[in-house]
């Protein structure tokens, strides 16, 4: 069908993805059928007798490792525990505290205007011929905005672009390709690495209890993926693309459908800067760079309070690494008031706290998820089918004996599959890490090696799927330049990027395992399970 130029992609492989996905529940309803499946299978293994030998365990009667048999989610007790626990095991869910923690200081950030203004300082004066690198790293960079990145940077591309004298839409498509093809790559941790990695934490406790989780385990990796990612969201743009596209000639199209999300985006976003918002971005630099002199001074300074100098060496950065969710809150928050009072949008104490409590409005369908995710990964530990999973997992790999750069390649390739069909980055980690990271901690592989494999996989084929929940309005940004510009275009334009991003970023993993380069601080590739206890 047609409308407004919009095409369904009703045949061939992209039409059959197309179809499926959207045979599938919401994420909330998802997950509630997989804790009704996996109540029946816990009945089902219960009186089948599933068990396995539990890692690290010991029974103090025997001073062997404890035998851990599949309980039913039936059960007297667990039928106890899910009600008498269930505000427990809600809030105490990780992923929920970090995420919520740093968006109260991303969406004073946002609503400010800092991330916007930041991302057109940016991009707007760049000289034509680094126009393709300077937009696709402010994109990649622009992932700590979240949804700021799609909405003001993506049409803002398109206009740049026109400027320069280039094809809007290869704007348009270097942009999407780095804020989504490059989800994950960026030069510092954010808000995605205390979401992932507090799934993450969830999905390793259910095997070894009280390992922490250290939102800057994959620093090093997503910093260096954003300079792989760079040259080849740059090669394909001008080589690939743009050719493709031809000399455009025309001007922006009037009578494009443009959707109630766009009133504000407009050509006079291609402005430029006025004085207060020049004297916001300074006042953001300093208050940023405050934030960074505290937690120097707090690390390093009199009393050393993030570190813990009585633990061992490589125990020592624990506190900092634990302070990083609270660190980028400050960090957003301060940066945000701070850019908000130059520019004079935040004039007293009350408009910073409806900022803070509008950024919490936007989280209610998180939450939401969060409640149903929270029950899945608790009930799936509780009838012991995680750990069971885990262990025959393990054992089944080691009978492989597959090279771990193969074994992570795997993984990536699932995942990117897996990511054509179910675009939330959030729900689709906690449908996978409770299976993945225990089962891949057992043989020796870091949970946070098992994260950076999930987030390559995770990010390349974003832009190729029309489930992807930006990928209409993407639509429209195009349709703005070219009324005819369907799905159907967008998606075989962008093909060429998930591609080269897929192929990058196997090689990057492969590489990365292969020479066990750390991948953040305190973060190796591979790590011994922990010592059996009693």
């Amino acid at each position: 069908m047609t409308n407004g130029g919009t095409q369904s992609l009703n045949t061939g492989f992209f039409g059959w993805i197309e179809r499926t996905g959207n045979k599938l529940p919401d994420p909330v309803f998802l997950f509630f059928y997989l804790i009704l499946f996996v109540v029946a299978l816990s009945v089902v293994a219960d009186l089948l007798g599933w068990a396995a030998v539990h890692p690290i365990e010991m029974d103090p009667e025997t001073g062997e490792r404890r035998v851990i048999a599949a309980t039913s989610l039936f059960s007297a007790e667990n039928i106890r525990r899910l009600w008498v626990e269930m505000p427990k095991t809600f809030t105490h869910f990780h992923p929920l505290g970090y995420v919520l923690v740093v968006m109260l200081g991303a969406g004073v950030a946002e609503r400010s205007g800092l991330f916007g203004t930041a991302m057109r300082a940016g991009v707007r004066n760049a000289p034509t011929f680094l126009l393709t690198p300077i937009v696709a790293l402010v994109a990649m960079l622009g992932n700590l905005a979240a949804d700021a990145a799609y909405v003001v940077l993506i049409p803002l591309a398109g206009i740049i672009f026109a400027a320069g004298g280039r094809h809007p839409v290869a704007g348009i498509a270097a942009a999407f390709a780095g804020v989504s093809g490059g989800f994950s790559a960026n030069l510092f941790p954010g808000q995605l690495d205390a979401l992932l990695f507090g799934i993450t934490q969830a999905a390793a406790e259910t095997v070894f209890t009280g390992w922490e989780a250290n939102i800057a385990g994959n620093w090093y990796f997503i910093f260096v993926m954003t300079f792989v990612f760079l040259p080849v969201i740059w090669y394909v743009t001008d080589k690939i693309i743009e050719p493709r596209l031809g000399t455009y000639s025309g001007s922006i199209n009037p009578s494009a459908n443009v959707s109630d999300s766009l009133e504000s985006v407009d050509d006079t976003q291609d402005r430029p800067l006025n004085a207060g918002e020049k004297r916001g971005l300074r006042f953001a630099g300093l208050a940023t760079l405050g934030v960074i002199a505290l937690w120097l001074l707090m690390t390093f300074g009199p009393g050393t309070a993030l570190i813990d100098e009585t633990a061992s060496a490589e125990a020592q950065f624990t506190p900092f690494y634990q302070s990083l969710v609270a660190g980028f809150f400050l960090l957003f928050l301060l940066a945000g008031w701070a850019y908000g009072k130059g520019v004079g949008n935040i004039k007293t104490h009350r408009d910073l706290v409806k900022m803070m409590s509008d950024s919490m409005a936007d989280m209610a369908y998180f939450l939401v998820l969060a409640f149903m995710v929270a029950h899945f990964v608790a009930m799936f530990g509780w009838s012991n089918l995680g750990l069971i999973t885990a262990v025959h997992g393990a054992e089944f790999l080691q009978s492989l004996d597959m090279p771990a750069p193969i074994l992570l390649a795997l993984v990536v390739i699932f995942v990117a599959m897996m990511n054509l069909f179910v675009g939330s980055a959030s729900a689709k980690w906690a449908l996978l890490a409770p299976i993945l990271v225990p089962m891949l901690m057992l043989i020796g592989v870091s949970a946070e090696t098992t994260t950076a494999a999930y987030r390559v996989g995770d990010s390349a084929t974003n832009i190729i799927t029309p489930l992807m929940v930006y990928f209409p309005l993407i639509l429209i940004f195009c349709q703005r330049w070219n009324k005819d510009f369907g799905i159907g275009n967008l998606t075989a334009m962008m093909l060429p990027y998930a591609l080269w991003l897929l192929g990058a970023g196997l090689a990057l993993i492969m590489v990365w395992v292969a020479f066990e380069i750390p991948l953040g601080p305190s973060s190796p590739v591979f790590a011994p399970p922990p010592l059996a206890v009693s």
